[in-house]
């Protein structure tokens, strides 16, 4: 069944309730498609998107955050308290936000797609700014996409803008389709995400395009959530990802397991991290396989961005002194050209293991005229979180069995003089580069 949501609706600057009742109205005849029309801007709060229900937005049609934060309330009628320090500095969160935009809860066969926009309204989390970054009024903010524990779910062709907080936070989902979506967020305000898979598994991600001013695509495993299991059976691939912090990551929320995730033929320009892994809690990373990656990575500020244009940066270390971290180990990474202002980084505290390089070709090349080299560990417990030295191609430390096989690690002319060793190595054993 088809339903243009303009029957619905009194006032298009005001569609919170109408929007609402017209997704009822459809899931008491069985389901169908809610048609948001050409040509019309729909301002509304808290979506509550039930099964069998599928928003479709027409070309040139635009669904709008409100300007009134009030109307994402729903766990907690009270306004969020503003931020006493930078995200920058902590960000921790146990993956429950208490405000949302589209949200849905235990449903199934539930779909976004269209040619239209979806617009978060970006402005009206702003908290302080400067040149290089924003940091939002409070954390954590309003998600564009929630789902939490909906099976057989899909988001297509659909175009989002200006999320002010993780785009689509997907917790306990399972059997899912994300293809051809475009996510183009302001590259300065954090916390932005693309895609965040939190305990979810059976999922494919494809043929998308994602800018963020976070991490475009972020494999998580959050601490309020632990009984929806493992997050684990997720491709990704043919996808470009241009992003202020990594393109893909793991963590740094990892209270449970993440594993089984395959990711391929992806292009990653003008990025701060190529690859990343933070396991900062007590789960594990294991069994990952990358391949087939054009990574370029650069600097994006002294500060704020906690990468150094690391291509590929590894890392495991307690987020807290008092806990003890699982293990990153089974990870496999082939095919990867880079051209990078930093080397690849390994760090951890004796517990990555069995990591296998096959076919990596790095160079070296200054983009910009920020400092070269150093390494930034935050989050995590330690005080003096930056190592600082020149740039390595390759710097190991606390890890075991890690395996090159061809590696191939050039230096541009414009680079040799922030360029301190091919390879650094400390507190290592089985280490193999061919």
């Amino acid at each position: 069944m088809d339903l243009y949501v303009d029957d619905f609706i009194s006032d298009i600057n005001n569609a919170t309730n109408d929007i609402n009742k017209a997704i009822k109205y459809l899931s008491s005849k069985g389901g169908g498609r809610l048609i948001f029309s050409s040509n019309k801007i729909y301002r509304s709060g808290m979506i509550f998107l039930l099964s069998n229900i599928e928003l479709y937005l027409e070309k040139d049609s635009i669904l709008k955050a409100s300007d009134n934060l009030l109307d994402f309330n729903y766990l907690d009628s009270s306004m969020p308290k503003e931020l006493d320090i930078p995200t920058y500095k902590d960000c921790s969160y146990n993956g429950h936000p208490t405000m949302f935009f589209i949200y849905s809860y235990n449903e199934a066969n539930i779909k976004i797609s269209g040619d239209g926009i979806i617009d978060g309204n970006e402005e009206i989390f702003y908290g302080k700014e400067n040149d290089h970054h924003i940091d939002g009024k409070f954390y954590p903010r309003v998600p564009l996409i929630y789902f939490e524990a909906c099976n057989n779910f899909e988001i297509k062709n659909i175009n989002i803008r200006r999320s002010g907080f993780w785009t689509i936070h997907l917790i306990g989902c399972n059997n899912g389709l994300i293809d051809s979506i475009d996510i183009r967020n302001n590259r300065k305000f954090a916390c932005t995400d693309g895609i965040d898979p939190d305990h979810s598994k059976n999922i494919i991600i494809r043929n998308s395009y994602i800018e963020s001013a976070d991490d475009c695509v972020v494999f998580k495993s959050t601490l309020d959530n632990m009984k929806y299991g493992d997050t684990k059976n997720i491709e990704v691939y043919n996808c470009k990802f241009k992003s202020t912090s990594a393109a893909v990551k793991f963590g740094s929320e990892s209270c449970g397991m993440i594993h089984d995730i395959n990711i391929h033929d992806i292009l990653v320009l003008d990025t701060n991290r190529g690859i990343s892994f933070q396991l900062r809690d007590t789960g594990s990373i294991y069994n990952i396989n990358i391949s087939n990656m054009n990574i370029e990575t650069k600097r994006f500020h002294p500060l704020e961005w906690w990468g150094k244009g690391e291509p590929i940066f590894i890392s495991n270390i307690r987020r807290n002194k008092d806990i003890k971290t699982g293990e990153i180990y089974d990870i496999n990474i082939s095919n990867i050209n880079i051209v990078s202002e930093n080397g690849i980084f390994i760090y951890g505290e004796n517990n990555i293991r069995d990591i296998n390089f096959n076919n990596i070709n790095l160079e070296l090349k200054s983009f910009t005229n920020f400092e070269k080299g150093n390494h930034d560990l935050r989050p995590c417990y330690l005080d003096n979180y930056l190592i600082e030295r020149k740039t390595e191609c390759l710097s190991i430390s606390g890890a075991s069995n890690i395996k090159f096989m061809g590696l191939n690690m050039t230096i541009n002319d414009n680079f040799k003089d922030y360029y301190e060793s091919k390879i650094y190595l400390e507190n290592t054993s089985h280490i193999l580069i061919d």
